[in-house]
C-alpha cells in the first residue's frame, strides 16, 4: 500500500478525489483554542527535539518501538524493505504529522523505516508519556484519534487508487496529496524535495512513465517543474476525469 488542500473545495468534490476531509492536527485550525504543538510544549512533552539532516534515519524497520515522533519541521519518508530486498515508499510526511504511533497499539517493533528527506526537527515522545497524556487530556486525545482515523482512511483510499486507477491518475493524486489539496488551510504548492524515482515507487510504475506524465502535466499547465515541483489546482481535472 502506498500512501505521504484545495481552497474552497466542496466536501463532495473532495470525496471524489479520495482526500479525506477530517479534522487533523496538521493545520492547527480545527479548533480556535487548541494547538497541538503548544499543547505538547505545555505538558512537557515538547522538550526532546531532535534535528536530522537529509538522509538521516529517524528510526529503522525492526527497531524497538518505544517512541512516537511529531514532525515540527521538514519532511520524512516512510519505506518498507521486503525479505527479498525490494524497497517500497509508503508515504511522505511533513510538519504536523505523527509517525511511529503504531507502538500505542502494541507494535513492538517499527514496521517501516523513517528517513529525513530534508533537514527536519522532530519531537520525540516516549510511548508511556504519550499513553498517559492520551488518558488524561481528552481534548488532545480527540484530536489524536481524529488524526489516526484520517490516516487510516487515507491508506484505504490509497489501496483503492492502486487497484482501480491508471498510472497517470495515480501520479496526479499523489502530487495533490503531497501538496495537501483537500485538507483545511492553504495548499502547499511547492512540494518537499521528491525525485522521479521516489514518485515511481509511490505510484507503482517506472521512472520513464513518471517522466512522461510529468512533462505532460507541465505542458498542460497543471504543474511547474524546474528544480522544484509546484502543483496547481487544475491538476484535479486529471483525477476527476473518467
Amino acid at each position: 500500500m502506498r500512501s505521504w488542500r484545495m481552497p474552497s473545495l466542496a466536501p463532495s468534490l473532495a470525496r471524489r478525489v479520495s482526500v479525506p476531509v477530517v479534522p487533523s492536527p496538521r493545520t492547527g485550525k480545527t479548533s480556535a483554542t487548541f494547538k497541538v504543538k503548544t499543547f505538547l510544549n505545555s505538558t512537557g512533552l515538547g522538550k526532546r527535539i531532535v534535528r536530522f539532516q537529509t538522509k538521516d534515519t529517524v528510526f529503522a524497520q525492526g527497531d524497538s518501538a518505544k517512541n512516537i515522533f511529531y514532525i515540527q519541521e521538514g519532511g520524512v519518508r516512510l519505506t518498507v524493505v521486503q525479505s527479498s530486498g525490494k524497497e517500497a515508499v509508503l508515504t511522505i510526511l511533513g510538519p504536523g504529522d505523527f509517525v511511529g504511533e503504531g507502538c500505542l497499539a502494541g507494535q513492538s517493533a517499527y514496521a517501516a523505516t523513517a528517513t529525513a528527506i530534508t533537514p527536519a526537527a522532530v519531537l520525540v515522545i516516549a510511548k508511556r508519556e504519550m499513553s498517559r497524556v492520551l488518558r488524561e487530556e481528552h481534548e488532545f486525545s480527540d484530536r489524536f484519534i481524529a488524526y489516526v482515523l484520517a490516516r487510516s482512511a487515507r491508506v484505504e483510499a490509497d489501496l483503492i487508487d492502486q487497484l482501480f486507477n491508471n498510472s497517470e491518475k495515480r501520479l496526479a493524486r499523489t502530487l495533490l496529496l503531497l501538496a495537501h489539496y483537500g485538507e483545511p488551510g492553504k495548499p502547499q504548492e511547492a512540494l518537499p524535495k521528491v525525485s522521479q524515482e521516489m514518485l515511481a515507487e509511490m505510484v507503482g510504475t517506472t521512472r520513464s512513465r513518471i517522466s512522461t506524465f510529468m512533462n505532460k502535466f507541465r505542458k498542460l499547465g497543471y504543474i511547474e517543474y524546474n528544480g522544484e515541483i509546484r502543483v496547481h489546482g487544475s491538476l484535479l481535472s486529471v483525477v476527476l476525469h473518467n
